[in-house]
């Protein structure tokens, strides 16, 4: 039997990718604008500082989440790939109101990096954030790469590919996550072919599977 709201999922939002449709802007272009925070919440997730990096994943500068969407810039990412002991992936849908891809269905978790994070200070925060537990194993990294902006105006960005197997029962952000499961892979798999999914979540999961067989 499915899990609840697995079987008939409700129709996602039209996503959004990062970048405007002008194109991606270089950092010290006067003609970006970054969307207007909300001034009812100090934590708007629009006003986080991120590293803006170059194609090499060296530090550039700063500008906030919201610019660096807005414009396309080039940041950095941490997506881990959570299993369960019985090594049933972590699968969530995104609520609508995400800066990016709302409402889309991933195969990981994860976030961008603030200013200043590492990549492996991002994982485990990210990991411990999006599944609401606290003591998780540090998540392993396997990789990085470039995900190239699925056709967006932007330059895409870093992602740092890490896995972890969660024990603890999870209790999910609200704000974060709208639906998740625990899904056999072979399941995913089926499921992935049906679904809207988070492009970079996608590519990740790909990657990872090939990174793995490869590894065998």
């Amino acid at each position: 039997m499915d899990p609840p709201g697995l079987a008939e999922p409700s129709t996602p939002p039209r996503p959004t990718a990062p970048g405007s449709p002008a194109g991606p802007g270089n950092l010290d272009d006067p003609a970006d604008t970054t969307p207007p925070a909300d001034p009812a919440d100090p934590a708007d997730p629009a006003e986080e500082t991120l590293d803006v990096v170059d194609e090499r994943d060296r530090v550039l500068g700063q500008r906030s989440r919201g610019a660096v969407y807005a414009r396309g810039l080039r940041h950095r990412c941490a997506a881990i790939q959570v299993r369960d002991p019985e090594g049933r992936i972590f699968t969530h849908r995104r609520t609508p109101g995400k800066l990016i891809f709302p409402g889309m269905y991933d195969p990981v978790v994860g976030g961008v990096l603030g200013a200043g994070e590492t990549y492996d200070e991002a994982a485990l925060r990210e990991a411990e954030e999006e599944l609401g537990v606290h003591g998780l194993p540090r998540p392993v990294h396997r990789f990085t790469y470039l995900f190239d902006g699925a056709g967006t105006a932007g330059q895409g960005w870093f992602v740092a590919v890490y896995e972890v197997v969660c024990a603890l029962p999870v209790r999910p952000q609200p704000e974060e996550v709208d639906w998740h499961a625990f899904l056999p892979e072979a399941e995913l798999e089926r499921r992935l072919t049906e679904w809207d999914v988070v492009p970079d979540g996608l590519e990740t999961h790909r990657r990872l599977r090939d990174w793995r067989h490869a590894a065998r």
